[in-house]
């Protein structure tokens, strides 16, 4: 069961659901999915992935990605390691099923997390990570607005070839709310 928390027009975020483990399993043991994740050389099993998302769904704000029409999941975003002091937050974010992949998921669910973060949690920076070689994702991420803010130089080796970790930001100041803007707009209109 999914619960729409923040709706976009290909896609919403909803609470990760513990039951979809098995799924996630699938998706995080194959290597040309993980192969751009931080989780590449984890062997993951079903009973690892439940506590997992067991873990996810205690924590702070993990969302299953949810395709609207449908109302299957398609991937996972969260916000991590939160600075509350300096309002700034770390983003992942997957697409899981191959099928999904560059359809626009992606952009929206960042866009959905952005509209989030900047807007309701008031972060005043947000960013993530993402492995050069992944040249798909770093499209996704420069059309969202993220710009890349540095890297750490050959930090990912793979069939010896290696590979720098790329630290791409936004502000919220660069940040266009799509979604949340409209909500408290048409709760602040006065009926006459």
């Amino acid at each position: 069961m999914y619960y729409k928390k923040i709706e976009g027009k290909l896609c919403y975020l909803s609470p990760i659901n513990q039951e979809d483990y098995e799924l996630y399993t699938r998706w995080l043991n194959d290597l040309d999915i993980s192969i751009g994740l931080m989780t590449a050389s984890k062997i993951i099993t079903p009973e690892k992935e439940r506590e997992i998302l067991a873990h996810l769904q205690n924590t702070e704000y993990n969302f299953a990605i949810v395709d609207r029409q449908r109302h299957t999941l398609v991937g996972n975003i969260g916000i991590l390691n939160i600075d509350t002091l300096n309002r700034c937050a770390e983003i992942g974010v997957f697409i899981g099923k191959k099928e999904d992949q560059s359809k626009g998921y992606g952009q929206e669910s960042l866009n959905l997390i952005l509209d989030f973060g900047f807007n309701i949690l008031n972060f005043h920076n947000m960013y993530l990570k993402v492995y050069d070689y992944n040249k798909i994702a770093i499209s996704c991420y420069e059309k969202v607005g993220f710009k890349e803010a540095g890297r750490l130089r050959e930090t990912k080796i793979i069939a010896g070839q290696k590979f720098d970790t790329i630290y791409m930001d936004m502000l919220a100041s660069e940040f266009k709310s799509p979604v949340i803007a409209d909500i408290v707009k048409k709760k602040n209109q006065v009926k006459k």
